[in-house]
């Protein structure tokens, strides 16, 4: 591994004997409030001393991921975020000003650089992901990535040897399996609910959702694809993620640029930030055979002509069950139905289930891993099987047939 000298850990900096007043302090800030976290945190800049043994962490992108990621870091008394980085300068100060962060970048590579750094969030446009990663671990950093993990196999596969090699956690982003309706359904499913699940449908459909027409996303080099990269991805692994993570064997695939090209589908009007052409898809479908004998259907899109909304959702089909996840327009209300038969009667279930914790969930856990110092398992492996089906699948389309996996 090239770059400084990793450095120290949370995990490693608790093993330090803490003084009696820094321990007094350490409790109560444990219990404290968000303006008082604030204020302690002020007075150990300004000390040089770090009670709390928090994680330090950086966070690249100013957009919807980098914000989120942002926001639930900061909720954490356990974590400090000391480093922001984004292009958008007005928008960067206002944020760091907000969530006190210490030290502003327009440059990625400059944050890196932060003295005492200890992990790394990705939030930017995907063609990036890779870049900052691999400069990351190669410097001993943690990393979470928003989903895609990459926008190739090449580069998703780069990421995960170099996670391995630095011995540091990689982690991706896949928020949506952190949702309360998913949770109770995996519970069912590996309680044997639903018996052996044979066949699964999965979709994301919107009406007009083109995120940002003649943007990153539509550029195929900055994005690597439409909504089956973007989209697609979110159902392939809540699908992979119910059904226990089955090997996929071969992708039988199909894409479709009908609307995006005349201009048509846009979530924002006349948004055109780079000039560039609509180069990406605007609906994808495919069909996943699975080891076992099991099948999966994935339908995503960005603009079709359909009913108004943003929606998506999974159907199981079991031997002893089924069930159904239905999500518009991201509510979490009265989502997830069970079929069953109940005295030789169909029966229909409607579980409880909640809203869940979404990204807050997935911050959780890589901070949780980070300071277990239980690495080992976590380097991004289980996100390059998605990248691997995602390239098989535009793979597939391009060429016309079906395509195998897995050997």
């Amino acid at each position: 591994m090239t770059g400084r000298p990793a450095p120290q850990s949370s995990r490693e900096r608790q093993e330090t004997t803490m003084r009696p007043v820094d321990s007094l302090v350490f409790e109560a800030v444990s219990h404290c409030g968000n303006w008082v976290c604030r204020a302690v945190r002020q007075w150990e800049r300004i000390a040089g001393v770090n009670v709390q043994n928090r994680l330090r962490v950086g966070v690249v992108g100013l957009g919807f991921a980098g914000r989120t990621a942002l926001e639930a870091f900061s909720e954490l008394p356990d974590v400090e975020v000391v480093a922001l980085a984004g292009l958008e300068k007005g928008t960067l100060t206002s944020l760091g000003e907000k969530h006190d962060v210490p030290h502003l970048y327009e440059r990625w590579e400059d944050l890196l650089e932060t003295d005492g750094l200890e992990a790394v969030s990705i939030g930017t446009p995907t063609q990036l992901h890779a870049p900052i990663a691999l400069k990351a671990l190669e410097k001993g950093l943690h990393v979470l990535c928003e989903k895609p993990l990459a926008r190739t196999v090449a580069e998703g596969t780069a990421m995960v040897e170099a996670s391995k090699k630095a011995g540091r956690v990689l982690n991706v982003v896949f928020n949506h399996r952190e949702r309360g309706d998913v949770a109770v359904l995996k519970h069912q499913i590996d309680e044997g609910l639903l018996g052996r699940v044979y066949y699964a449908k999965a979709h994301w459909m919107r009406r007009n959702g083109i995120p940002g027409m003649g943007g990153w996303f539509t550029n195929r080099e900055l994005s690597g694809g439409g909504p089956l990269i973007d989209l697609g991805v979110h159902i392939l692994d809540l699908a992979l993620h119910l059904l226990n993570e089955p090997k996929v064997n071969t992708v039988s695939a199909n894409t479709f640029a009908e609307l995006g090209p005349r201009g048509r589908g846009s979530a924002v009007p006349n948004a055109n930030t780079l000039g560039s052409a609509f180069e990406v898809e605007d609906l994808a479908t495919a069909y996943l055979r699975l080891d076992g004998g099991g099948a999966l259907q994935l339908e995503t899109s960005w603009a079709t002509y359909r009913a108004p909304g943003d929606n998506f959702g999974i159907e199981l089909f079991g031997t002893e069950g089924g069930a159904k996840i239905e999500v518009q327009n991201y509510s979490n209300v009265d989502t997830l139905r069970i079929f069953t038969d109940v005295g030789g009667v169909p029966a229909e279930v409607k579980p409880a289930t909640g809203a869940g914790l979404g990204h807050r969930a997935v911050v959780q856990e890589f901070v949780k891993i980070v300071q277990s110092g239980d690495w080992a398992a976590h380097n991004g492996s289980e996100a390059l099987v998605r990248t691997e089906v995602i390239d098989a699948c535009y793979a597939s389309a391009k060429a016309g047939r079906e395509v195998v996996l897995n050997g």
